[in-house]
C-alpha cells in the first residue's frame, strides 16, 4: 500500500485494503489477547500478595474469557470465501403485500445491522411494489468477513403478525426469501462466457429520476447453464447497470460452487445440505407473543422490534457454531459407519 501509484487502479487498492481490514480483524485481538495475558501474569502476583487486588483480577479474566470467546468465533470463519464482502438478494415470497412489506422490513434489518458494525452498503438493485414495501432488492454489505457472517442467512424468513393490510384485522403469514453470496474481485476465477449470458434491456422503474425512467438503462442477465438471473437498474448508465450486474452473477456463480461443494460434502456423510434457497431457517413472531427464532440452531430472541432494528449477532453466532458442531457430528457418523 505504501508503493507509488497504489491508488492508480482504485478497484485493484480497495481489494487490497479489504485484505488488510480482513487480516487486522483477526490480528489485533490477538495481539491484545497477547498483551492481555502478559498483564494477568503481573496481577496474579500482585493479587497473592495484596488481596484487594483480587477484584480487579477476576474482572480483567472475565474480559479475557470474552476475548478469546470471540477470537474462536473469527476461526470459524475460515471458508473460501468468508472474508469477502456479502451480496445480500431479498425476494417478497406468499403473502401478497404483508410479504413485500416483510421483504423490506429485512432489507432495513440487513442495512442497520452492517451500519452497527461499521461496514459499507450499496443499494444494487430494488424494485418498490406498488401498493408497499419491495417485490425485491439486491444490497451490497462490504466489511471484513462479511460473507463469513451472514452467508447463514440464506433461506426463507417467515413472519406472523396480524396484518395492517386486512381491514378484519387476522393473522396473516409471510415468506420473504434471502440469498447471501460473496461478491467476487476479478482476479478469482469465475468463468463466464458470453454465449452463456442472455442480456435483456429494458425501462428502469420506480425511484431514479425522469432520465432513469425515460431511457433503457436497465440490465437484465440470464445465465442460461444455471438459469440464474439478476438485474440492476439503480444507476443512470446502462455501461454502470451492465457491470453490476456482471458482479452479482459472479457472485451467484461463486455461491452455487460453494453450494455444490456443500452438497458433495454432505452426500459423502448421507446427510442433507445444511443451507438453501428454500429451506425456511427462522420464524418471526408478533403475534399471539412477541419472539424470532432460528428453526436451526434454536437460538431465541423474546425483542422482536430489536431484531428487526438490526440485533441479529446472536443468530449469526450462533449458526457458526451450530454449523461446526454439525460438520464434527458428521465426520463422527461416517467414521462409526466406515
Amino acid at each position: 500500500m505504501g508503493q507509488p501509484g497504489f491508488w492508480d487502479d482504485q478497484e485493484k487498492a480497495q481489494q487490497t485494503v479489504s485484505e488488510l481490514k480482513a487480516a487486522t480483524a483477526v490480528l489485533k485481538p490477538l495481539d491484545e489477547l497477547v498483551k492481555s495475558a502478559d498483564d494477568l501474569e503481573v496481577l496474579v502476583e500482585m493479587a497473592a500478595e495484596d488481596p484487594t487486588m483480587v477484584d480487579e483480577l477476576v474482572r480483567e479474566l472475565d474480559q479475557a474469557e470474552k476475548a478469546i470467546a470471540d477470537v474462536e468465533l473469527k476461526a470459524l470463519l475460515s471458508g473460501p470465501h468468508d472474508a469477502n464482502n456479502a451480496i445480500v438478494t431479498i425476494h417478497a415470497r406468499d403473502g401478497g403485500t404483508d410479504a413485500n412489506d416483510w421483504a423490506e422490513m429485512l432489507l432495513r434489518m440487513y442495512l442497520n445491522w452492517a451500519q452497527a458494525r461499521g461496514y459499507k452498503t450499496e443499494i444494487l438493485d430494488r424494485q418498490d411494489n406498488d401498493e408497499a414495501g419491495i417485490n425485491n432488492a439486491s444490497i451490497a454489505i462490504r466489511g471484513p468477513f462479511a460473507y463469513g457472517y451472514l452467508k447463514g442467512e440464506t433461506g426463507m424468513h417467515r413472519l406472523v403478525r396480524i396484518s395492517p393490510f386486512n381491514a378484519e384485522g387476522k393473522r396473516q403469514t409471510s415468506f420473504a426469501a434471502v440469498d447471501v453470496s460473496p461478491e467476487i474481485n476479478d482476479t478469482t476465477e469465475i468463468e463466464i462466457r458470453d454465449e452463456d449470458v442472455r442480456e435483456d434491456v429494458f425501462r428502469a422503474s420506480g425511484a431514479g429520476g425522469q432520465h432513469v425512467n425515460k431511457t433503457s438503462s436497465a440490465i437484465r442477465l440470464t445465465h442460461l447453464p444455471t438459469g440464474i438471473v439478476v438485474q440492476c437498474q439503480n444507476e443512470r448508465s446502462q455501461h454502470k447497470n451492465r457491470a453490476t450486474a456482471m458482479k452479482m452473477l459472479r457472485a451467484r456463480l461463486a455461491r452455487l460452487e460453494e453450494e455444490k461443494r456443500e452438497a458433495e460434502q454432505a452426500a459423502k456423510y448421507h446427510e442433507r445440505p445444511k443451507v438453501g434457497f428454500g429451506a425456511q431457517i427462522r420464524n418471526y413472531f408478533l403475534h399471539p407473543d412477541q419472539r424470532v427464532k432460528d428453526a436451526r440452531t434454536g437460538h431465541l430472541v423474546g425483542n422482536f422490534h430489536a431484531v428487526l432494528d438490526g440485533d441479529i449477532q446472536g443468530f449469526l453466532d450462533a449458526y457458526l457454531r451450530w454449523n461446526l458442531q454439525h460438520d464434527g457430528q458428521s465426520q463422527a457418523k461416517s467414521g462409526s459407519t466406515s
